[in-house]
C-alpha cells in the first residue's frame, strides 16, 4: 500500500473474468488492481445471505488467482469500521496510492458506475471506461440496431445478432430452417412427473466460501435466506464444469421442458449457469460454443440447443442493451400506475398458495429459481395484484444470486411487471391459475381451485387475473397481442365482475 500506481484498475463483484480488456497490458510492476467488499452492496437492496456469500466467495477467489499470477491487487474485505459504500472506500485508496490514472470496465449497475465515476473526478485523476468484450454486442451496435426501429423487439434483434455472429446458421439461412423453435418448448410433464432428472454438480463451500458464510452470518444476521445448501461454483474451473455437465446430461431435455415445473424439484433441467456468467467466471461465447457443439455432435436436439442460446444470444444481450439505453429513467417507470407494497411472504415463503410457496422457498434456500417461476408465479403474481414495480425489482435484486441490476431490471420492469409501458415486451404476460396448474403440479396440492374465481376455494392468481382485465380494460382491448383475452372479459356479466372485483379487494386486504 506504500507504493504510488501508475494506474490503478477498478475490478467490481461482477467483473471477475481474467481475459478482462482491464487487465490486458497491465504492467504489475507498476499498475495495481482495486477490488473492495462494501456494506452497501448487501445493503442498498435488502440481499439474501445466499446472494452476498456467492458475489464474496467469487471475489476472493479471483483475488487470490490474480496475485498467483503475479499482480498487486488492494482488497478490502468486508469491515464493519470501514466506510461503508465502493466510492468512499476507493476516495481513501486514491489519495494515498495517487495514480495518474484509473480504468474500469462498465459496471453492471448504473448507481455503481455514477458513483465510483464521480470519485475519481472529484480527486482530478485520468478516468476512462474500457470496452466491455464479455458480451456479443456492444452498446454503439445496440443503439444503432434500435434507433433503426420504430419498436424493439426481442425476436429482431437475436436475428440480427445471430446472423451477425454466424451461430446456428446454414449460409443466410438458420439451421433447420426456423429461427425460433418455442413452439417445441413448451411442455409439461407427465402426471406422474419427471422421473429421475440427472443431478446438478456439486460444489461443497471449501475453506474461503465456509470463512465467507462465517462473516456474512455475523454481519448480516437479518437478511432473509439461510445457507446451509450453499453449493454454486465461485471458481472458473467449476464454472466451466458446470457448462460441461450441463451439456452433457441436461441440455437435450432442457428444451421441451424449460418452462415445467414441479414440486420439490428446483432445478429439473436448468443449467444453472446465469451466475457464473453475470459476474464474468464463463464466457457466454465459451457456453453458446458448448451447446453448438452438442448439436453438431447430436448430443441434443436443435430446439433444445436454439433454445438456450436464445437466452443468451437473445434475452441476455438484449435487456443489457435496454438497459444502458434507457438508464436511469427506466428504473423510474411504472406504465400501469401500480402502487401497492410487496406482500410480505414474499420474504418468508409463508402463504398457503402452493405454487408461490413452492418457488419462493426454493429461492430463500437456494438463491434460484428457473424463469418461468419467476415470470409466471412470483413476477405473475406481483402484477395482478398490484404491487409497485420498483420493489418488485429490488426484491428480485436482492434474493438471487444472478442478479445483477442491468439484467435483472428490464427483466423485471419490463418483461414480468410491464411497467415500462412495451419497450422490452409488447404485452404484459398475465394468466389464471390455469396457466400454473397446466404447467406443474402445484395446484393438485393446494387448497385453492385454478378454475374459480370466486369463492372460499377460489385461485387468488385466478381471481387477480379477471380483476386485472377488468382495471386494464381501455389500455388492453385493443392491444393486437392481447384483444383475445380481454374479449372473454365482456362474456362475464356484470355481477361476477362485482363478484370479482369484490374478491380480488378481499385479497389485497389479506396482503
Amino acid at each position: 500500500m506504500n507504493e504510488k500506481a501508475a494506474r490503478l484498475i477498478i475490478v467490481l463483484g461482477d467483473q471477475l473474468n481474467v481475459e478482462s480488456t482491464a487487465l490486458q497490458h497491465l504492467d504489475p510492476q507498476r499498475d495495481r488492481i482495486w477490488m473492495a467488499e462494501a456494506y452497501e452492496e448487501a445493503t442498498h437492496v435488502w440481499s439474501s445471505k445466499m446472494r452476498i456469500v456467492y458475489f464474496l466467495s467469487a471475489m476472493r477467489h479471483f483475488r487470490n488467482e490474480l496475485r498467483a499470477k503475479g499482480y498487486e491487487v488492494t482488497y478490502h474485505a468486508l469491515d464493519p469500521a470501514a466506510p461503508k459504500t465502493l466510492a468512499e472506500i476507493l476516495t481513501l485508496d486514491l489519495k494515498h496510492l495517487e495514480p495518474g490514472k484509473v480504468r474500469m470496465v462498465q459496471a453492471g449497475d448504473y448507481r455503481v458506475h455514477q458513483s465510483l465515476k464521480r470519485a475519481v473526478a472529484a480527486l482530478g485523476i485520468d478516468f476512462k471506461c474500457l470496452p466491455d468484450d464479455h458480451f456479443l454486442c456492444d452498446q454503439a451496435a445496440f443503439d444503432k440496431w434500435a434507433d433503426e426501429r420504430k419498436q424493439l423487439r426481442l425476436e429482431y434483434f437475436y436475428r440480427y445478432l445471430r446472423a451477425r455472429e454466424d451461430i446456428l446458421m446454414d449460409d443466410a439461412q438458420p439451421a433447420g430452417g426456423k429461427w425460433n423453435y418455442d413452439s417445441n418448448n413448451r411442455k409439461s410433464f407427465p402426471r406422474q412427473g419427471p422421473g429421475r432428472i440427472p443431478l446438478w454438480p456439486s460444489y461443497p463451500p471449501d475453506a474461503i466460501t465456509r470463512d465467507v458464510i462465517k462473516t456474512v452470518e455475523n454481519c448480516f444476521p437479518e437478511h432473509p435466506g439461510e445457507l446451509s445448501s450453499f453449493d454454486w461454483p465461485v471458481k472458473q474451473n467449476d464454472a466451466r464444469h458446470a457448462l460441461r455437465d450441463f451439456t452433457q446430461h441436461r441440455l437435450a431435455a432442457f428444451g421441451p421442458y424449460q418452462d415445467a415445473m414441479w414440486t420439490d424439484e428446483p432445478f429439473l433441467y436448468h443449467s444453472g449457469l446465469a451466475a457464473a456468467m453475470n459476474v464474468k467466471l464463463l464466457n457466454p461465447r465459451e457456453s453458446i460454443a458448448a451447446a453448438v457443439e452438442a448439436y453438431e455432435q447430436q448430443r441434443a436436439p436443435l430446439a433444445s440447443v436454439e433454445g438456450f442460446i436464445r437466452q443468451i444470444l437473445g434475452w441476455r444481450e438484449y435487456v443489457r442493451g435496454i438497459y444502458w439505453k434507457y438508464m436511469p429513467e427506466y428504473l423510474e417507470r411504472n406504465a400501469l400506475h401500480a402502487d401497492l407494497a410487496l406482500p410480505r411472504f414474499y420474504w418468508t415463503g409463508d402463504t398457503d398458495m402452493q405454487c408461490l410457496q413452492h418457488a419462493l422457498s426454493q429461492t430463500l434456500n437456494y438463491g434460484y429459481a428457473h424463469h418461468i417461476q419467476r415470470l409466471m408465479v412470483t413476477g405473475l403474481f406481483a402484477l395482478l395484484f398490484g404491487v409497485n414495480p420498483r420493489q418488485v425489482h429490488e426484491w428480485y435484486l436482492s434474493v438471487y444470486v444472478d442478479a445483477v441490476e442491468w439484467v435483472e431490471l428490464p427483466n423485471t420492469l419490463g418483461m414480468s411487471q410491464y411497467a415500462d409501458g412495451g419497450v422490452l415486451a409488447s404485452k404484459p404476460y398475465v394468466a389464471s391459475g390455469a396457466y400454473i396448474n397446466r404447467m406443474s403440479n402445484y395446484c393438485r396440492h393446494c387448497r385453492y381451485d385454478p378454475k374459480k374465481a370466486v369463492g372460499d376455494h377460489a385461485c387468488p392468481f385466478t381471481t387477480l387475473y379477471w380483476d386485472f382485465l377488468q382495471r386494464h380494460n381501455q389500455r388492453f382491448r385493443r392491444h393486437p397481442r392481447t384483444a383475445l383475452q380481454w374479449r372473454n372479459l365482456d362474456r362475464l356479466d356484470r355481477a361476477k365482475k362485482r363478484d370479482i372485483k369484490k374478491q380480488a379487494d378481499k385479497i389485497r386486504q389479506q396482503h
